[in-house]
């Protein structure tokens, strides 16, 4: 008998790339494991849910109002049937067609109960977030790893294991960190699957990188509250991601054509860690519209 992974994808009017997304996932060579894919949307407005039919998913709802990143994790877990519980972003595609047998193998081959795969960005992506990219999600696994970082734009969990350890339904972002450092905390495994790669998609404007880096620096402080950020962090911080970005280009011949994007991406990054972690604060219903949905 065949084991069974439950593939669960957050969206909110992601209609520019679930296709892509889907078909992604139909093109996977799954060897023995049978899939299901759960859509968790959160009221989109655009063809989101129209597509996501056409491939044969499972939508379950969440509305704006109630959306927190744990809890609608949670839903789409709930409402799984499979051994392992793959929690994917609506705009990222798989990179190849092994991606989800190598995510869950570890898992399987119980070296590990929480796993995620790597990152990496395209011409959608800022010049900056690709540099992340690379430092956050390296070319070599580690399974298990040191530490508690993961990333639930790409990964995968045991059932069991989130059946007793339920994602924190409070966080403003992070659920993954948090979980992780609990699981860890517990002596589970957690491993990180460079096989598994993913072309993890930010489109955005800049006013969302800033909101994104903000909510997380919120979410930050009741994962890791001995983390504090000053403006002179900042400023040490925002210098040195600039000056190691220009090297990067210089290397790649594109510093021209990326300079200003460079500074702009730095900059809200490091301003929304700052503010976030400066201005941490119990968030209205009238907040959670800014920092949930920005679009």
């Amino acid at each position: 008998m065949s084991e069974k992974a439950s593939i669960i994808i957050r969206t909110y009017n992601e209609e520019r790339f679930i296709g892509d997304v889907l078909e992604g996932i139909k093109s996977q060579d799954l060897d023995d494991i049978a899939i299901e894919i759960i859509i968790v949307d959160s009221e989109s407005s655009d063809r989101t849910r129209e597509i996501a039919e056409s491939y044969g998913c499972r939508i379950v709802n969440i509305s704006k109002s109630e959306f927190t990143f744990g809890r609608s994790l949670n839903i789409g877990c709930s409402a799984a049937n499979g051994n392992y519980l793959v929690i994917l972003s609506g705009h990222c595609v798989p990179a190849d067609n092994k991606w989800l047998v190598n995510l869950v193998k570890p898992i399987q081959n119980n070296q590990c109960v929480y796993s995620y795969g790597r990152q990496i960005g395209n011409d959608h992506n800022k010049f900056s977030e690709r540099q992340l990219f690379k430092k956050f999600y390296p070319e070599y696994s580690q399974i298990p790893q040191q530490g508690y970082f993961c990333n639930n734009a790409n990964s995968a969990l045991k059932y069991d294991v989130w059946e007793v350890n339920h994602f924190n339904e409070e966080l403003t972002g992070l659920e993954d960190m948090e979980l992780s450092k609990r699981l860890d905390n517990r002596g589970y495994d957690l491993g990180y699957v460079a096989e598994a790669p993913v072309y993890h998609i930010h489109d955005e404007t800049w006013r969302s990188v800033r909101n994104r880096y903000e909510r997380e620096a919120i979410a930050l402080q009741g994962i890791m509250p001995e983390v504090h950020v000053n403006f002179k962090d900042f400023l040490r911080y925002f210098t040195s991601g600039v000056l190691l970005d220009i090297s990067a280009a210089l290397e790649q011949r594109v510093l021209r054509k990326k300079f200003t994007e460079i500074i702009m991406f730095r900059f809200m990054q490091f301003w929304g860690s700052y503010r976030g972690n400066k201005e941490v604060r119990k968030l209205s219903h009238a907040q959670k519209e800014k920092y949930f949905f920005p679009k």
